[in-house]
């Protein structure tokens, strides 16, 4: 930290629709790859904190769910993630397609989510997004027209996939935080556990090879996740809702789930540092986005309770 003004921490909250870029935007400010990507909605199920260090502040950023009306109970797991994300934060950031809203009217989800915004008390940025091949003529419009609809603090067009406008959104968000010293290792960019991390990108790799409805219908938990020095082994189960997405996942010849554990072990490898032996499974689970105890299994927060639970009562047995 600077020595002529005191060092800044706080929290900034990232919302917005589906597809608007906030994944591709937090991991683009981290410098990592805290949160999967996909060009398919609802990819992001939980929020997911990503850490900025700098000379000057350290930033935590929370990306979450797109805002959507909920309509099962995976749904509505996301939209309270939504609901928790803003609490105690400095900073809201509301991300929307430069490209894909208009000057002249608000659409119904744009309005769902703007109003959804509007509840929030504090600082809320806009950050027009893809804005990379507008023309000025073009943004100018979109400028007023969502300056008329709330009072945002900084209106800030960027192009979280190119980068530009990035710094001047840093350099902004930096003054908005509160004086304080950082609450995390310089080291660290995300508070997410390693297990929940490889069953995020086994599910980003299955969604990127998959076509049709499946994407919606894929969860991944890690059954086992043992580290070593320089081998990890990582047994994880692929969920689906129907046999044929089964047969999607699996592919001719298992082709396409030869495919996912390729990419995924690779992609872990590089994240590890260490080699990779990945065991994929895939189960049939139906309509498991509605049923609340399969939801909550995908929560790692709950997970890491539930195993502290395990583990205390293994301690008092043991005593």
């Amino acid at each position: 930290m600077t020595a002529e003004m005191p060092p800044k921490f706080g929290f900034v909250a990232i919302v917005g629709r589906a597809n608007a870029g906030k994944s591709t935007l937090v991991n683009r400010l981290v410098g990592e790859k805290v949160a999967i990507v996909s060009p398919r909605p609802q990819t992001t199920r939980q929020r997911i904190q990503g850490i900025v260090n700098r000379d000057d502040a350290q930033m935590v950023l929370v990306d979450t769910p797109g805002i959507h009306k909920p309509e099962n109970a995976l749904g509505k797991q996301m939209m309270n993630e939504v609901r928790d994300a803003l609490e105690g934060v400095d900073v809201l950031c509301l991300i929307v397609d430069a490209r894909d809203v208009s000057p002249e009217r608000l659409g119904p989800e744009d309005r769902f989510v703007l109003n959804y915004v509007k509840r929030f008390s504090g600082t809320a940025f806009l950050l027009l997004n893809k804005v990379d091949g507008l023309h000025k003529e073009k943004l100018l419009p979109i400028i007023e027209f969502y300056g008329r609809q709330h009072g945002f603090a900084e209106i800030i067009p960027i192009s979280a996939l190119k980068g530009a406008g990035i710094e001047d959104l840093l350099r902004t968000l930096v003054k908005y935080l509160p004086e304080g010293e950082p609450q995390f290792p310089a080291d660290q960019y995300t508070d997410q556990p390693q297990r929940f991390l490889a069953a995020e990108i086994i599910r980003e790799k299955a969604i990127l090879i998959t076509r049709q409805e499946v994407p919606h219908s894929i969860a991944v938990l890690v059954d086992s996740f043992a580290e070593g020095a320089k081998l990890t082994r990582i047994r994880a189960t692929i969920y689906v809702e129907r046999e044929g997405q089964k047969g999607i996942i699996i592919g001719k010849g298992a082709a396409s789930l030869k495919r996912i554990g390729t990419d995924s072990r690779l992609e872990l490898e590089s994240l590890l540092g260490t080699k990779v032996f990945l065991d994929l499974h895939v189960k049939v689970q139906p309509h498991w986005r509605e049923n609340r105890a399969m939801v909550s299994q995908l929560d790692w927060r709950q997970q890491l309770g539930a195993m502290s639970d395990a583990e205390e009562e293994l301690d008092e047995e043991q005593a």
